[in-house]
């Protein structure tokens, strides 16, 4: 304890109303003063006194116990302090500080590590909670062992009020660069089949023009050449509804801190403007009907339909203006507007020379190219006159033997049905009969529906880029209509022509990866009974095997530990999968060269200074106890503040001008001053 005299003041009025008598005093004694009166001095002294007893003073005598001042060291654990030795040397400097601080009795020594998994460097919102119970005139300084990549510094004139003297200690090899590429700008959302602009910027210590590869779902890359350090716009075609994610990725680079800021994507959803249907009915029928009510009821969908009422060949003596029919125009829809439909629909269809072989042979290569085509298949199917003996057959998964069989029976989901996404949900359900069914062989694609013993019912394919179904009956229109109890027509098409237009949820194969937090989870949807193995790329590059768990026929899961910001790439048979965990270009990552030019701003309006650190983080600067005010760091030093702060325990206070001594020196003070003017 220490013992301490001082003298102390407590108004009876208040210091605002004390202040208000002392200058109405003040007035009144000026303006006695300017009209002469003889008593100026006295009545000075009895004004003085009357104001001096208002401010009731005392003599305190105090028992005081000194605090401690309070310094703070923040270790930086940051993604960015995982490179070289930067870790190591920040861990020996910070211990080597906290032991020499806490070594000094009069300092209260706080300590604090960044969380590791923050979307950049908040170090300086770590120094203020550590430092919120503590009274600015306690705080002595703090020390921040970093690399210099602090992200939550304050700026401009925030800087005035900072928590100060702010010191750095910044650990890192500054000569060491590295390439980075970061998407710029990307737009939330795009119409599918059109193109979407993404901005892209290379950075690279060398500089000169980089090769980037772009891929879109996980499909092969496609290479450009941009030059480094220019923010390049790149035309990326939206290529089906959701989402679409959009890698972009560099390959090493001369120097290289880490790899996984080569590496970034962004997430695009593709949204359908309309859906464009070709739908061509050989003559009219119940389906025919069907079909048209079921396209027609979706806003969504522009239809074209025709029905072929009358061949070419037919002899018909009926005028041609009498008849409420518009000649078929087969030149325009298969040669001119052929790719501007998403999907061609045949129900029932007979070749009769109405579409020439020649456009067949179009649809076959706009199958190829990313069309989609449904056979609804009918009788004329297994005659001569059969589309499976076209140019079309190239793309057709199924081809008839010839034979129609009549009779009820029931649809049934094959096993790959029970599996596959378009049809898995629609198991349990009791389904209506149909009357009849052309007999197929399906080489190719998978069967997703059986009729009578087992035959191929419902065929889904894919041809290159496009895809094919096909429905060996003309029957579905029964359940539309509820024959013997129905059955899911609406469902089952809806989730067919969406298959065809690659919805990512019906892929049938399908990989699909979430990272978040410490825990990367992939799922495997697939039609074989076992799941291949599994690999998953970090963004470091480094190579985890996790282990495939089966949760249902033909659904597979896995789970892997992460502990990196970035992209991760998850491969298994062949299928891609990427997710980010954390920001697409995360602020870790963004430069991570060992800079002291971000600190030394904040530094320097508090008083402190900032010091580079070897790489064994053994060069600490000399640490010296300073004054409340002025520099607090020179050469080869750093100060933290002696604030000398106490806290009372005992206090005990004596009026120093007592009220009776008052009136009596008043009384005195006017008399005399009476006295004196009488005179």
């Amino acid at each position: 304890m220490i013992e301490a005299t001082r003298i102390g003041f407590d108004p009876f009025l208040g210091w605002p109303v004390l202040w208000l008598v002392v200058a109405v005093a003040a007035l009144a004694w000026l303006a006695y003063v300017f009209l002469r009166g003889r008593a100026a001095l006295t009545r000075g002294l009895g004004l003085t006194l009357l104001a001096a007893a208002l401010s009731n003073p005392s003599l305190v005598e105090e028992e005081r116990e000194p605090l401690p001042s309070v310094a703070a060291i923040i270790l930086d654990r940051s993604e960015s302090m995982q490179f070289g030795d930067r870790a190591n040397a920040a861990s020996a400097a910070f211990g080597a500080l906290r032991t020499q601080l806490e070594a000094d009795p009069s300092l209260e020594v706080r300590v604090l590590e960044s969380d590791p998994h923050d979307d950049g460097t908040h170090l300086y919102g770590a120094l203020e909670g550590l430092m919120a119970d503590v009274p600015r005139d306690r705080i002595a300084g703090a020390i921040l062992v970093t690399d210099g990549q602090v992200h939550d510094l304050p700026a401009g004139a925030a800087r005035e009020n900072a928590i100060g003297p702010v010191h750095g200690l910044v650990v890192g090899d500054p000569d060491r660069g590295d390439r980075r590429v970061q998407i710029v700008d990307a737009p939330n959302f795009g119409i599918v089949g059109e193109t979407a602009s993404l901005v892209v910027r290379v950075d690279d210590p060398d500089g000169g023009e980089i090769e980037v590869g772009v891929s879109l779902n996980g499909g092969s890359a496609e290479r450009v050449r941009i030059k480094a350090g220019e923010n390049t716009p790149l035309p990326i075609e939206i290529e089906r509804r959701g989402e679409n994610v959009i890698v972009v990725e560099v390959g090493p680079g001369r120097e290289e801190l880490t790899l996984a800021n080569n590496r970034t994507a962004a997430t695009l959803a593709g949204v359908r403007d309309r859906l464009r249907v070709l739908l061509v009915t050989g003559k009219p029928n119940q389906a025919g009907r069907v079909w048209r009510d079921l396209l027609k009821s979706d806003p969504s969908v522009d239809l074209v339909h025709f029905t072929i009422l009358r061949p070419p060949y037919k002899t018909d003596y009926t005028p041609p203006e009498e008849l409420a029919l518009i000649a078929f125009p087969t030149e325009e829809l298969f040669e001119e507007k052929l790719k501007d439909f998403d999907l061609i629909i045949f129900d029932q269809y007979e070749r009769r020379g109405v579409i020439t072989q020649s456009y067949l042979a179009n649809m076959a290569r706009y199958v190829a190219d990313g069309g989609a085509l449904f056979i609804a298949a009918g009788e004329p199917f297994a005659g001569p006159g059969s589309l499976a003996r076209s140019p079309l057959a190239s793309v057709l998964p199924a081809s008839p033997t010839g034979t129609i069989r009549t009779g009820e029976f029931v649809p049934a989901l094959t096993e790959s049905g029970q599996r596959h996404a378009v049809t898995a949900p629609l198991e349990g359900q009791t389904w209506g009969g149909w009357m009849r069914y052309i007999e197929a062989t399906a080489p190719a694609g998978d069967v997703l529906m059986s009729g009578p013993d087992g035959k191929p019912l419902l065929i889904v394919d894919r041809v290159d880029k496009g895809r094919v179904g096909m429905l060996m009956s003309d029957q579905i229109w029964l359940w539309a209509r509820g024959h013997d109890g129905g059955g899911p027509f609406s469902e089952l098409i809806r989730r067919v022509v969406h298959w065809m237009m690659k919805e990512p949820e019906l892929e049938e194969r399908r990989l699909s990866l979430m990272a978040e937090g410490d825990t990367a989870k992939m799922e495997l949807r697939t039609l074989l009974d076992t799941a291949p193995p599994l690999q998953l790329e970090t963004p470091e590059g480094r190579i985890i095997e996790p282990v495939w768990t089966q949760k249902a026929p033909g659904i597979f899961s896995a789970e892997a530990p992460i502990d990196q910001l970035g992209l991760y790439r998850a491969e298994s048979g062949g299928l891609e999968a990427v997710a980010l965990n954390g920001p697409a270009n995360p602020k870790e990552y963004a430069d991570l060269q060992s800079s002291t030019d971000i600190l030394s701003p904040l530094a320097k309006e508090t008083g402190g200074g900032v010091f580079r650190l070897n790489e064994a983080g053994t060069n600490l600067p000399d640490i010296r106890r300073v004054g409340a005010r002025g520099a607090a760091a020179g050469s080869g030093w750093l100060g933290l503040r002696e604030r000398g702060a106490y806290a009372v325990r005992s206090s005990t206070s004596q009026p120093l001008l007592p009220g009776l001594l008052v009136a009596g020196l008043l009384v005195v003070l006017l008399i005399l001053a009476w006295r004196r003017e009488g005179r």
